[in-house]
């Protein structure tokens, strides 16, 4: 199952040490990490990606379930991000493309307070025990969320919705006097124009998701084929 993964420690020592352990897992094939990124919470309630794994099939984080994620973390004061990160100053933060809850949010940064740090990984696994036994052994705090694609179907109700508002507009500007033609025709086109940004937007996300659902693929199909020249 496709997850996404934050550990919570105490120090950045320990968080290196966690992400450490993190890559020894996915070496050992306990679990896949498709993206992962060290994120510090400074003092000031900020937070900043400290290290972040930009050289992987996957890409730069932007755009990214993992990228949004860590921009999120950042809160309103925002994230000063590294430049291995690979995520910009004006990269957008989507509560909806981080693919988990607001409440996830929540408990991840009552945990992540001023001076500690997380590593924040995209991963996949079968069953939790090899994460959780090897980052609790090093102090870290684990929380996890299965990326969910309920953002698709709530984009889809507001387009209809948008759609049935315009069917109306439609059949009243029929019947509409001269006078009001003109005002109900702008009003048609503006809401035209939201509906085909919507529906623009949505095609770039699910053409994002294609590419990254085939990179995992790819990661998935590398490793087996590395596992099958190891065992002959």
């Amino acid at each position: 199952m496709d997850r996404m993964l934050v550990v919570v420690f105490s120090n950045e020592a320990k968080a290196y040490e966690g992400k450490k352990a993190l890559l020894q897992l996915d070496g050992e094939g306990s679990i896949s990490v498709y993206a992962y990124a060290v994120v510090a919470k400074n003092a000031d309630g900020t937070a900043t990606v400290k290290q972040g794994d930009d050289a992987g099939p996957l890409g730069t984080l932007v755009g990214t379930s993992l990228g949004s994620l860590i921009g999120l973390l950042g809160g309103p004061a925002g994230v000063a991000i590294g430049a291995a990160a690979g995520l910009g100053a004006g990269s957008a933060v989507d509560i909806d493309n981080a693919q988990v809850g607001d409440d996830f949010i929540t408990d991840v940064t009552k945990q992540l307070l001023p001076n500690r740090v997380a590593v924040v990984a995209e991963i996949e696994e079968d069953w939790t025990t090899p994460v959780d036994t090897r980052m609790e052994a090093i102090g870290g705090t684990v929380f996890r969320r299965a990326l969910s694609d309920v953002q698709h179907q709530t984009h889809q109700e507001d387009v209809a919705a948008m759609k049935a508002d315009l069917a109306q507009m439609k059949a009243e500007h029929a019947q509409a006097h001269a006078d009001r033609k003109d005002k109900l025709q702008e009003k048609i086109n503006q809401l035209d124009s939201k509906i085909q940004a919507q529906l623009q937007a949505a095609k770039e996300k699910r053409q994002a998701a294609e590419r990254k659902a085939q990179a995992k693929v790819e990661i998935l199909k590398s490793k087996a084929a590395a596992a099958t020249a190891r065992a002959s």
